[in-house]
């Protein structure tokens, strides 16, 4: 069972707060939430590896430790402000989330395109918010995002 649209929407400032929330530590401005069919929140993280020191400290995988332990994923919609890149794709993959949410993939597109060949529901919603807030950082921090993202 899939969540209009308009429900999507209404997710993402949770994941946004959460983007934020990391931007006034010091860190890499990328929020998740995890929600149920009923909308309901069960956990939400921020990328934590500029304040951590933790290269693991993703957003997805701080919403996910957040959540707490569940049944099931299956029915669970990750959002996210950042298409996930491959180590948080590869949570999703392992875990089985039927729906993942994406603030925007303009920055970065991670495994967008292998989530959906797997039968993922991917949305983008192409959030003009969540990629400027990200653009304006990776402006400023390059070195810092090309660790984030594997480069060298």
């Amino acid at each position: 069972m899939k969540a209009p649209a308009a429900d999507y929407w209404a997710m993402l400032p949770a994941a946004i707060a959460e983007a934020r929330r990391g931007l006034s530590q010091g860190g890499i401005p990328i929020g998740a939430a995890i929600f149920n069919l009923n909308r309901a929140l069960l956990g939400s993280g921020h990328n934590r590896r500029v304040q951590n020191g933790d290269p693991s400290a993703h957003a997805e995988t701080d919403a996910f430790r957040n959540a707490g332990r569940q049944r099931s994923y299956r029915n669970l919609i990750m959002v996210t402000t950042l298409a996930p890149c491959w180590y948080c794709s590869g949570l999703i993959r392992q875990f089985g989330f039927g729906t993942v949410v994406v603030g925007e993939s303009r920055n970065f597109q991670g495994g967008t395109d292998w989530l959906r060949a797997l039968g993922v529901n991917l949305v983008d919603l192409d959030s003009d918010e969540c990629a400027s807030m990200l653009a304006a950082y990776i402006r400023a921090n390059p070195e810092i995002w090309k660790e984030d993202i594997g480069e060298e």
